[in-house]
């Protein structure tokens, strides 16, 4: 094996061992989070509170993801933008409708991605 290949994979691991640690982060600042939202008096932060936070701590993992190189989730994205609308909904005293609203962005996904997959295979030039 020469010696690019050999530095190509271990920049690779790196990738993957940063984007792991990214992860686990993120997973740690929701339990913690989580747990000192149960500790504190309920009066003390509106409802939505989590939900607004789940969703910061998604999309901030995904920025930091973006401004190290790797690759963003685009579930995660959809997941915290949808976390964020709901928590700040709530603040504000507006119930959102979320599951019917995530079953139509999934819906639509779904279609450009089978579209696109479709162009792709058939040979026709990809819009984007």
């Amino acid at each position: 094996m020469n010696t690019a290949m050999k530095e190509f994979e271990a920049a690779g691991q790196s990738d993957r061992r940063l984007a792991k640690r990214l992860d686990e982060i993120a997973l740690a600042l929701v339990l913690i989070m989580t747990g000192a939202l149960w500790l504190a008096p309920k009066a003390m932060f509106p409802e939505g509170t989590w939900l607004l936070g789940a969703g910061l701590i998604v999309l901030g993992l995904n920025a930091i993801r973006r401004l190290r190189g790797l690759k963003m989730s685009g579930f995660g994205i959809v997941v915290g933008l949808v976390a964020l609308a709901a928590g700040i909904g709530r603040i504000l005293g507006q119930e959102l409708p979320i599951i019917p609203v995530l079953l139509i962005v999934f819906g639509v996904g779904l279609v450009i991605r089978t579209v696109a997959r479709g162009r792709r295979s058939s040979g026709m030039p990809d819009a984007s």
